[in-house]
């Protein structure tokens, strides 16, 4: 890290504007996103903040129009952010020249994309695949890091064969090992599974775990699925172009495993507990099922009491008998 926008100029100097936690891989700070067309404005992001600290395995999750796939952009270098902060393995990319940007996008960040298209030449050999953007880099140990590569992810037996001749989970797997060819920080996946069915999903997922354990590559699963939880330890819920929630796993996904084996295999869903997100100027949003549930309707009015250490919300209805007597 030695261009003009890496973290010598970002570390802490007494500047707040500019420091981040050099822990975090990703730092997110009031991150804007907006799309300008001849006669309207569309937010994407609006306040986002967001910290993924090196070594994660984990997911953003979010409805369509809800910004994860805005966010994945910017951090993959694909788009810029409209005001904020964005750091990302030290690079300030609202600050990012081109040509530094070209250097990032092969260096810091892999790709998984669901359409294998995007991912994959055709008329090549999965080995040759996962050599090319190593040859294109001009490194000299692409035949051993692809073979390497290619065991990790489960297709030791199967390098030799054309995209024709492997499915769709496999493929997936190939791109995987393509995104990890140049050592990326981290590889965002946008929808992996989406594509595949149940067994071969956690095909894949295994293949990402494997991954993160052997390498400590961060790994970023962007998703509309919130089953994908079960599969990593943290997801972040996107809403309105704010983080909303996120979902911590209770206990580590090895210790699940052997407390299924203890179970026999029956599955013990609450594995993971949600938590609302408060952000960084007080905002928070309440899970729609929560409103459901206690009869809140948008753009209501409530009243907020401190009880102890609990923060007790009344329903607009409580709050208008109150007034009333």
């Amino acid at each position: 890290m030695n261009d003009s926008t890496n973290l010598n100029e970002n570390l802490y100097t007494g500047d707040e504007e500019n420091y981040f936690d050099p822990s975090n891989v990703i730092t997110c700070e009031n991150l804007v996103k907006i799309y300008k067309t001849k006669d309207t404005e569309v937010v994407a992001l609006q306040g986002l903040d967001l910290e993924i600290k090196y070594g994660e395995m984990m997911a953003i999750i979010g409805n369509s129009g809800s910004g994860k796939s805005t966010l994945l952009n910017m951090i993959g270098g694909l788009d810029r952010p409209s005001a904020g902060k964005l750091i990302v393995n030290g690079h300030n990319l609202l600050r990012m020249k081109k040509t530094d940007l070209t250097n990032y996008k092969r260096d810091t960040i892999g790709f998984v994309w669901q359409n294998n298209a995007r991912n994959l030449i055709p008329y090549l050999s999965a080995k040759q695949n996962v050599e090319l953007p190593m040859i294109i880099a001009n490194r000299t140990d692409f035949k051993k890091r692809s073979a390497e590569l290619l065991k990790i992810v489960g297709l030791e037996d199967r390098m030799k064969n054309r995209l024709s001749q492997l499915s769709g989970g496999e493929q997936q797997r190939v791109a995987i090992a393509i995104a990890m060819a140049n050592e990326p920080k981290i590889i965002l996946a946008d929808e992996p599974t989406g594509a595949v069915d149940t067994d071969t999903g956690k095909q894949i997922f295994n293949a990402f775990r494997k991954l993160n354990a052997e390498t400590g590559v961060t790994i970023i699963i962007v998703t509309h699925d919130r089953g994908v939880a079960k599969n990593v330890d943290r997801v972040v819920a996107i809403s309105d172009g704010r983080t909303s929630s996120e979902y911590i796993r209770k206990i580590s996904y090895k210790e699940e495993l052997e407390e299924l084996d203890r179970m026999s295999g029956v599955e013990d869903s609450d594995t993971h507990e949600e938590l609302v997100v408060v952000d960084r100027h007080g905002r928070l949003k309440l899970p729609e099922e929560y409103l459901d549930n206690a009869g809140i309707s948008k753009n209501s009015k409530i009243r907020m009491e401190v009880e102890g250490d609990k923060i007790v919300i009344y329903k607009q209805e409580e709050v208008k008998n109150e007034e009333e007597n």
